[in-house]
């Protein structure tokens, strides 16, 4: 028996004496055994993550494919007036809703270049069964009692209109102190109340059918205000606030209402705009040279109308966080403008 104590005892001592040694063992075996479990769960994981990414990008990509299915559906042979529609973005528009097979009215104050327009459109080389060459009313958006007689004109021609693009419109530079009233009201007239008055004209014959759908092109500048653009500024704050009134009590008839608000278009508005005293600008600005372009504009405001928006937003982030920053925090916002002001006067006087 004493012999096997000792044996006992010999191996316990070796066990005791090994036992760092095992316990490394099985510590080294327990990490490979996590290190599997883990790179087994990575796999099951990513195995998957893929095929539901692949599966949300596929979802998305049938979703916009409907969506434009859907603009293109309720575009075409509608009867889509244009006004402004000679140049810049309202030309952009013009091709956008032809191509898409709108029955379009192209109204401008020039006949020649809406004629131009016409014959630029029907011998571009897309002609289809799908397109309507479209007819043309000349008048001045700034005098009322023309814009009355151009709606009888656009209904009398037409029947009745399904989307109306109140696109026509023009800027303002100057200080305020030096503005006389009647380049407010010139600016007034012609962004504010020429629109009104063409959309009081036609609203009736949506009323009656219960349908239609009215844009107006207004600006970031009809939410926020930047110095030396006052009574622009004014215009389109007008504008926002008039047709957002209009898209609330239209509701009831199922007339939509969008507003779309962009921000700088590579456009001829800056060397168009009146000055304090009513002269020609005839400046392009830095900012509208570099902005959006207008064909890129176009198709934003032919989405927006087909997805029957209320409000977009078409701005960089600068002028977009501007937005924000009026709101949420309206004396920075201040500030921001003040110091702009004084930099521009500087520039100005130099």
């Amino acid at each position: 028996m004493k012999w096997r104590r000792v044996l006992v005892g010999s191996i316990s001592q070796m066990e005791l004496e090994n036992y760092p040694l095992r316990n490394a063992h099985f510590q080294f075996l327990g990490s490979m055994r996590k290190s599997f479990n883990k790179w087994k769960l990575m796999d099951i994981t990513s195995i998957a993550i893929i095929p539901l990414l692949l599966g949300s990008v596929g979802v998305f990509g049938l979703y916009k494919l409907l969506q434009r299915l859907r603009t293109r559906a309720y575009i075409q042979d509608a009867v889509v007036v244009i006004t402004g529609a000679t140049s810049g973005l309202g030309k952009e528009c013009a091709k956008v809703f032809y191509k898409a097979g709108a029955r379009l009215v192209l109204c401008g104050r020039d006949r020649e270049k809406l004629q131009d327009l016409v014959r630029e459109l029907t011998t571009a080389g897309h002609k289809s069964d799908k397109m309507h060459k479209p007819h043309t009313v000349t008048f001045d958006l700034a005098d009322v009692e023309a814009v009355s007689s151009a709606a009888d004109e656009i209904l009398k021609c037409v029947g009745n209109v399904d989307i109306l693009i109140n696109n026509a419109g023009i800027s303002y530079r100057g200080t305020i102190v030096d503005t006389g009233v009647d380049v407010d009201k010139m600016v007034m007239e012609t962004n504010y109340f020429g629109p009104v008055a063409l959309t009081k004209a036609i609203l009736p014959s949506m009323i009656k059918k219960r349908s239609g759908h009215i844009v107006v092109i207004s600006s970031v500048q009809g939410k926020i205000s930047i110095p030396f653009r006052s009574a622009y500024a004014a215009s389109k704050h007008a504008t926002q606030a008039f047709f957002d009134c209009l898209r609330a009590e239209m509701e009831p008839y199922e007339i939509d209402v969008t507003v779309v608000s962009p921000g700088y278009i590579q456009t001829n508005l800056s060397l168009n705009a009146v000055t304090a005293d009513g002269s020609i600008y005839g400046v392009m600005d830095k900012n509208t040279a570099q902005g959006m372009t207008p064909a890129d504009v176009a198709l934003a405001v032919f989405s927006a109308i087909g997805e029957k928006k209320k409000d977009v937003l078409l701005a960089g982030l600068l002028p977009t966080l501007a937005v924000y920053l009026r709101t949420l925090a309206p004396r920075a916002f201040f500030s921001l403008m003040a110091s702009r002001a004084r930099k521009e006067r500087k520039v100005k006087t130099s």
